[in-house]
């Protein structure tokens, strides 16, 4: 597919792209363009395939600017990214794609984006955006599924989603990952080393930018969030236990002296006058339990129990 950069992305022919004026979009495949790059006349041979790429970057050359974009699935992340590579100039800028993404971003812009002053930084610039352009949502869903959680622990629901919390953390440090590498290619960008961009448009590198900040600031706050998310549930862990300890000291105790009674008389002594003594089980009764009382109510006082 061939674009015009107008008013809007107009549709344009291979033999139009040539004697065009209008900067241009290009989306090809990567056997397109390792058959026909040189109709682009970009003075470069990149011969890239999509197992090569890891990474969103940039790369200046001597007369061109070229990289790669890796986009996380946000559907499932577990799933491969989106993989493919782009080459510009002053020209225009043409993504050789297999995926199907990058005409998917095209086609967004394309019905969504009217411009009054249409430039390739300006297309540029939405395409960016375009990437990134529901994630601020995505963080909305995920801080509001945290808030969840944190409210079941502090409600004392044991039922901790952890493996919930570890997919949430992996997501989000995947987002980081990548809003870093789009923050150094907007900086390439912005560098404009081989001058192919107006000066007075670098702005919107600018203002892609400033986003990326945000949204890396926010993904770093939603991160922090889990690791307190997991402090504040083994807290609530090591609390409980805590007083499963207290209970069970409290318990042990009050029968340490019961015990002691129970040994002293079972010893075997011929001269204990108080078994001779009426009263003598009916007093030791009353002491065990004197005993109890006194350790529960010295517990309470001092708010052990």
């Amino acid at each position: 597919m061939f674009y015009a950069i107008g008013e809007s992305l107009q549709i344009i022919s291979r033999e139009e792209l040539q004697s065009a004026e209008k900067q241009y979009v290009a989306i090809v495949s990567f056997d397109e363009w390792k058959n026909n790059h040189d109709s682009f006349e970009m003075g470069i041979d990149m011969d890239q395939n999509i197992s090569e790429i890891y990474t969103t970057k940039a790369e200046v050359n001597y007369d061109s600017l070229t990289g790669s974009f890796s986009i996380p699935n946000r559907a499932d992340f577990s799933k491969e990214d989106y993989k493919f590579a782009f080459a510009l100039d002053e020209k225009g800028i043409v993504f050789i794609d297999d995926s199907g993404k990058a005409e998917e971003i095209i086609k967004a812009i394309q019905n969504t984006k009217r411009w009054k002053l249409p430039s390739l930084e300006r297309f540029i610039y939405d395409f960016l955006d375009q990437i990134v352009i529901d994630d601020l949502r995505l963080m909305e869903k995920y801080e509001c599924e945290l808030d969840a959680i944190e409210k079941k622990i502090m409600d004392g629901d044991d039922k901790f989603p952890s493996g919930r919390l570890n997919e949430i953390r992996s997501d989000i440090r995947d987002l980081r990952i990548h809003y870093e590498q789009l923050m150094d290619l907007g900086q390439e960008l912005e560098e404009n080393e081989n001058n192919f961009f107006k000066q007075e448009n670098l702005r919107y590198f600018r203002m892609f930018l400033n986003r990326m900040a945000r949204l890396h600031d926010n993904s770093t706050s939603l991160r922090d969030y889990t690791v307190q998310l997991r402090d504040l549930y083994q807290a609530h862990i090591d609390i409980k236990q805590n007083r499963i300890m207290t209970v069970l000291t409290v318990v042990t105790t009050i029968f340490m002296p019961l015990t002691l009674i129970v040994g002293w008389y079972g010893m075997n002594f011929r001269f204990m006058p108080e078994l001779e003594w009426k009263w003598g089980y009916p007093v030791v009764i009353a002491v065990c339990v004197l005993i109890a009382l006194g350790s529960l109510l010295f517990f309470k006082k001092k708010k052990w129990l």
